[in-house]
């Protein structure tokens, strides 16, 4: 098969499209492309996800069984733990997870391993693209050596190409299949053939002159992104110690048509990106002896949100009964990294009650997303804990409420009648309509 005849196949999606890891990029990835048109082997190791998948039920709160259930009855969707059938795909998407390790480094084990899953079973004339988030160079450096060893060379027999995730779990006004995507390749016949293969359901594939741009432009993405939250982060701590409610300068300042754009402070960063992604840049800086100071800098301040959180908590515990945190009983509402979201990855929820824990004090949680709390890599001790229910005796049994996660369906008149103290968060309070006494903005 010749690149043309290969580039056809995505035009008339009579291609098949392998995607590796069906977690909160793979499978909306999976689903829009088979949507289109596309049939689609999704693999993962997880025997748990391949069944789920394979009976037409759904692990992800925001995608729905019925979703899954069209794309595996119109024979458009089958998954699978059998990397053998890598040979038998036109295109295969590597949509795996790249942590951080314990030191703050990138970990790109799922990915390396990922690629050596994939390397025995490569043919030619396959296109392989990675879209896990990463520092500049990886494709080159990591992703195509691996995929060479078996003798097959890269821009003659197969061809490779990067294209970061824009997954935004929850957002229906912004879905797969209403994103721009970026795509990089590594010579001109793969960026055409993922520029191919992603126009084909995608609103706009914008093509740019490499992988390492592709990767640049996903970490570029976050790193504002968690700039600018540090950047309210801080002007809530400057301001609050003024007497000024951040927020209200935030919607007062978002009225301007030009020059400004609103981002909104928290108890600290969550999810799998913003927390993440601006440390891969500072690691790969280092080898050009450059110092990141501004990234550095906003994710210093960050990750002291949490504490910043805990201390306000502290004091306005003993304000009201001299106690503070040791002996208390503490009510965490929502778990999830973001509103109206089952998603936990990173969630500062969690450093919030070890912190809150570590001072002498019990914690709980409401999720109405989250009935129990998964397995945590960081925090493992939290796994198993179940979302209590938001009565009114049970509000009422604890010493103070601290809104880490302002979900839609959580009852705030409720909480806000019977709750000793609140420490909000997120302004979910006043934007539900109640400034109470026994409610602090923190």
């Amino acid at each position: 098969m010749t690149a043309l005849a290969l580039q056809r196949r995505y035009t008339e999606k009579t291609a098949v499209i392998g995607i590796v890891g069906m977690g909160y990029v793979g499978l909306p990835l999976a689903l829009s492309a088979a949507a289109t048109g596309f049939k689609i082997v999704a693999f993962d190791i997880d025997a748990e996800k391949v069944a789920s998948l394979n009976s037409g039920k759904s692990y992800i709160k925001h995608i729905s069984d019925q979703e899954i259930k069209s794309a595996t009855q119109a024979k458009r969707l089958r998954a699978t733990d059998n990397f053998a059938e890598i040979k038998d795909v036109d295109a295969i998407v590597i949509c795996v997870p790249t942590p951080l390790t314990a030191h703050r480094e990138p970990d790109l084990s799922f990915v390396t391993q990922t690629t050596e899953a994939i390397a025995p079973n490569l043919r030619r004339d396959q296109l392989v693209i990675l879209e896990s988030t990463t520092w500049p160079g990886t494709t080159t450096e990591v992703v195509k050596p691996i995929l060479e060893r078996g003798g097959l060379v890269c821009g003659k027999d197969f061809y490779l190409a990067f294209s970061p995730e824009r997954e935004d779990p929850g957002n229906s006004s912004f879905s797969t299949r209403k994103i721009p995507k970026v795509v990089g390749g590594e010579d001109p016949i793969a960026l055409t053939l993922a520029k191919t293969f992603y126009e084909s359901f995608v609103p706009q594939a914008v093509a740019v002159s490499s992988t390492k741009t592709a990767e640049a432009v996903k970490l570029t993405e976050n790193i504002f992104r968690a700039v600018n939250i540090a950047l309210v982060n801080e002007l809530k701590i400057v301001y609050g110690a003024m007497g000024i409610d951040v927020w209200e300068v935030i919607e007062a300042a978002k009225t301007k048509p030009f020059g400004f754009m609103p981002f909104y402070p928290g108890p600290g960063l969550g999810g799998h990106c913003i927390p993440i992604d601006p440390f891969y840049l500072t690691w790969k800086a280092r080898e050009y002896e450059i110092s990141t100071r501004f990234i550095e800098l906003a994710g210093e301040i960050n990750t002291a949100m949490p504490h910043y959180v805990v201390d306000r908590l502290a004091l306005e515990l003993d304000r009201r009964s001299g106690r503070g945190l040791k002996g208390a009983n503490i009510l965490i509402i929502g778990v999830a990294y973001k509103k109206n979201v089952d998603d936990t990855r990173e969630s500062p929820a969690f450093k919030l009650m070890d912190l809150i824990e570590g001072r002498g004090a019990k914690t709980a949680f409401h999720d109405p997303h989250v009935p129990r709390i998964p397995n945590l890599r960081e925090h493992p001790a939290f796994a198993g804990r179940q979302s209590v229910a938001l009565s009114s005796d049970a509000i009422r049994s604890f010493d103070a409420v601290l809104i880490a996660t302002d979900h839609d369906e959580v009852d705030y008149a409720k909480l806000c009648a019977e709750s000793r103290l609140i420490l909000d968060t997120r302004n979910a309070c006043a934007r539900a309509g109640y400034s109470t006494e026994n409610i602090v903005k923190a």
